[in-house]
């Protein structure tokens, strides 16, 4: 396989390029296409906003066959790598843009707080809906329009998930209003993905502008699996003092899997699939070499959960969203051990025998 260099196409297109190419702002302000948009590096008098002067330093002397070159080099590192999601059968490198947005330490601190203020409601109106239904006889939210939706779960009324979380993972869409003002474009709560891209765009951004690093103070994304997984250990059930926790992926052909398996290898935990996990005595169990392993919480890719027991009715576990129909149950003697697990999708629900 051959290794890329974010350098190499550099340099070639500087050794092509013996005339002045067109730098990447030439021209910008002369262009009304998006001037009803908010434009993040520049105020309305086409000054450089305050944030953004030292990228705007480091990129304007750049030419935009350059930037092209970097671009096209970072794609194909992605690719070498296997950081790639897949789209009609084709395996892509995740599209990052090479201009970095720029969020002052005030303005994250302000957003921090909204979206956990945001996210709590939201775990109080799932802990509502699951259980008093206050707002439904309030009238606060239509009756039909939560039962009638294909994602609540009758079969989830009244479980109560340990230490009462059930939002694990958020992914809050965040767009920009033409006053600059940030807005929720939609909540990620049932399947969020794509934090694996973050850390490893954020990487490879080190790389292709090492100076940029070294002269502002950028917050670390690094540190996510840690959260992560004290998030999840923190979720089990009070009595379990070492709750065990592992990624539950559909397997090698979902789009995510590069995320399933980068999460599970930086939090240390292992990657298992539908088949490695039962029910028995109401409780989660993944098959090991060494015994079982009792299930307490789990986290993924896409979604996270914490699973306390099953139900009385056959191939359904409660504390699982995404109900599925899983295959008929396959009692192995294969030795088994209780787990706290990362959940990917509804193909992924383990067998619950009656």
């Amino acid at each position: 396989m051959t290794r890329v260099s974010l350098s190499d196409p550099i340099e070639a297109t500087r050794r092509r390029s013996s005339a002045r190419s067109e730098r990447i702002f030439d021209g910008y302000h002369k262009s009304d296409g998006y001037a009803l948009a908010f434009d993040e590096m520049f105020d309305a008098q086409g000054n450089v906003r305050g944030p953004y002067k030292g990228i705007y330093a480091e990129l304007a002397p750049t030419d935009a066959s350059e930037l092209k070159a970097r671009a096209d080099a970072l794609g194909r590192a992605f690719i070498d790598q296997g950081i790639t999601f897949s789209l009609s059968g084709q395996e892509r490198p995740f599209p990052l843009d090479l201009v970095p947005r720029v969020i002052s330490a005030a303005e994250w601190t302000r957003l921090e707080r909204g979206i956990i203020q945001r996210v709590q409601a939201l775990e109080r109106y799932l802990d509502d809906i699951y259980g008093d239904q206050e707002i439904l006889r309030d009238g606060v939210i239509p009756r039909r329009l939560v039962t009638s939706c294909e994602h609540f779960h009758r079969e989830a009324v009244g479980i109560v998930p340990p230490n009462g979380v059930r939002i694990h993972v958020a992914g809050i869409d965040l767009i920009r209003d033409d006053r600059g003002d940030f807005r929720v474009l939609e909540d990620n709560l049932r399947s969020p993905s794509g934090v694996s891209y973050v850390m490893e765009n954020r990487r490879t951004m080190a790389r292709v502008f090492p100076n940029l690093f070294a002269t502002h103070r950028v917050r670390a994304v690094d540190d996510y699996p840690a959260h992560l997984l004290r998030a999840l250990r923190n979720s089990a059930a009070t009595n379990e003092a070492d709750p065990t926790v592992v990624v539950l992926t559909p397997g090698v052909y979902n789009p995510a899997y590069f995320e399933h398996s980068l999460l599970a290898r930086q939090m240390g935990v292992e990657l298992v699939e539908g088949r490695d996990l039962f029910c028995r005595d109401n409780q989660v169990y993944m098959r090991t070499t060494e015994g079982s392993a009792r299930s307490t919480s789990s986290t993924g890719a896409s979604t996270t959960h914490t699973w306390t027991r099953c139900s009385s009715a056959p191939t359904r576990c409660s504390g699982w969203r995404d109900w599925s129909t899983p295959p008929a149950p396959a009692m192995s003697s294969s030795p088994v051990r209780s787990v706290t697990v990362s959940a990917t999708t509804s193909s992924s629900t383990p067998t619950c025998p009656p």
